[in-house]
């Protein structure tokens, strides 16, 4: 990979040969090592290569983005030229454009060098463990891989970053039997810079585990009531960051239909909630350093004790309507913690479910909506009574967010976010 920051010159020089007075461009060369394995056995060991250019010309007010997996000299001639193409046929639009000069800077991540014997030894510890201690759980499949790549990115006002990551990547998709009694698939993975923890200490896979098991004997849901609901971390992650998308991101903040339009400054969500972007942070594995705009990545407070701090906005949407620019496109969020266990947190619901997974589609633009929820349990009495199938739950994302009633003290790693649970009421909950 040490050939990149060479080709980067000979790329700059075959820019300014076409004339081109603006441009930002990504140049990538990345490499995995994966292991892939069927039911307990190591089926597959390879390593894969892959190299990507991406490019954004502009011509006066036009722009043209391009990308391609091919940066030899030909390949580069080939984007340079479907650049162009790409900004002539382009509508005027002034509103694009990049970063102002950011300077020079280099990013080292994670493991730049691989332990693949530690990583396998780390996955049959895992298989084992599992087999011993949760023997009516199937790993139906697993995959492990060893992503390792650098990157450099370059503009016309000046800046320029280089790149140089690694990490371990482990995913598993489980079932559950008993004699002739299955469950459905679920599945679960994490990112991680070393191989300190065995792997079912990490992120969810204890739980995952767990729950698989006890949803062998599930009851269908009947009835409906309004109650709480308890979302698992990464569930209350997915939740979270779908209603900042939806409510403020750049698309419903430039067409004027966000239903956070005008809250900057005001509460829309409960003081329990305090919501960031930390690509700084030591527990997120791979955390963004440059945004595709060419900013120097910064982090981010978005909800403050349940006050809103900031749009989501790109350069183009900040251009495009007056706003600041958020300069973070990452997303590695991190909720802050609660003041009470999950166990306690658990006993205060009277009636409610225990949400592991939710499908559905994107709620409307006044955050109404309607899907399966998946991998749960009924809550009565503050205590797990079953696994329930067939159970919907429906509700506006804006009030959930709003009749948060508890955030737990633990939280949730996987990599990308580090989350905890929590809990909301005011949520309907029914059978089919």
């Amino acid at each position: 990979m040490s050939e990149l920051r060479n080709i980067a010159d000979a790329f700059d020089g075959m820019l300014a040969a076409n004339k081109i007075a603006k441009y930002t461009y990504t140049l990538t060369q990345s490499e995995k090592q994966e292991l892939n394995l069927e039911n307990g056995d190591f089926k597959l060991m390879r390593t894969v290569f892959n190299n990507t250019g991406s490019l954004r010309v502009f011509l006066g007010s036009k722009m043209g983005a391009v990308s391609g997996n091919d940066i030899t000299e030909e390949g580069l001639k080939k984007l340079i030229a479907d650049g162009i193409a790409a900004a002539e046929s382009a509508e005027e639009d002034p509103c694009h454009d990049i970063a102002p000069d950011q300077g020079k800077d280099v990013f080292r991540q994670g493991a730049c060098e691989p332990d693949l014997d530690r990583f396998i030894e780390r996955i049959r510890e895992f298989l084992a463990t599992v087999a011993k201690d949760y023997p009516k759980v199937k790993i139906m499949s697993a995959m492990g891989s060893y992503d390792r790549w650098t990157w450099i990115s370059r503009n016309t006002n000046g800046t320029e970053y280089e790149a140089f990551a690694g990490q371990y990547h482990f995913m598993i998709e489980i079932c559950a039997s008993d004699g002739e009694k299955t469950t459905g698939l679920d599945y679960t993975g994490f990112s991680t810079k070393d191989l300190d923890k065995p792997f079912i200490e990490i992120a969810d896979i204890k739980e995952k585990l767990t729950n698989i098991e006890l949803s062998l004997n599930p009851v269908p849901m009947e009835g409906k009531f309004e109650g709480t609901i308890l979302l698992t971390p990464s569930l209350a992650g997915q939740f979270v960051g779908i209603a900042l998308f939806n409510f403020a991101g750049s698309g419903s903040i430039i067409d004027g239909t966000g239903l956070w339009l005008n809250k900057v400054g005001e509460k829309v969500a409960s003081e329990k909630l305090t919501a960031s972007l930390k690509p700084y942070d030591e527990r997120i594995v791979m955390g963004e350093r440059a945004t595709s705009n060419g900013f120097r990545t910064e982090e981010a407070t978005l909800i403050d004790k349940g006050v809103l701090k900031t749009h989501l906005l790109s350069l183009y949407a900040a251009n495009k309507t007056g706003r600041p620019v958020l300069k973070n496109t990452g997303f590695d969020l991190v909720i802050e913690p609660g003041d009470v266990s999950y166990a306690d947190m658990l006993a205060s619901i009277d009636k409610g479910l225990f949400v592991g997974g939710f499908s559905g589609g994107n709620p409307g633009a006044n955050g109404e909506f309607s899907g399966v929820a998946k991998n749960s349990f009924l809550i009565e009495n503050g205590k797990i009574k079953c696994a329930v199938t067939e159970t919907m739950i429906n509700g506006n994302l804006a009030d959930i967010l709003q009749n948060i009633t508890a955030v737990s003290k633990e939280q949730l790693c996987d990599g990308s976010a580090v989350v905890p649970y929590i809990a909301a009421s005011g949520v309907v909950i029914s059978g089919k």
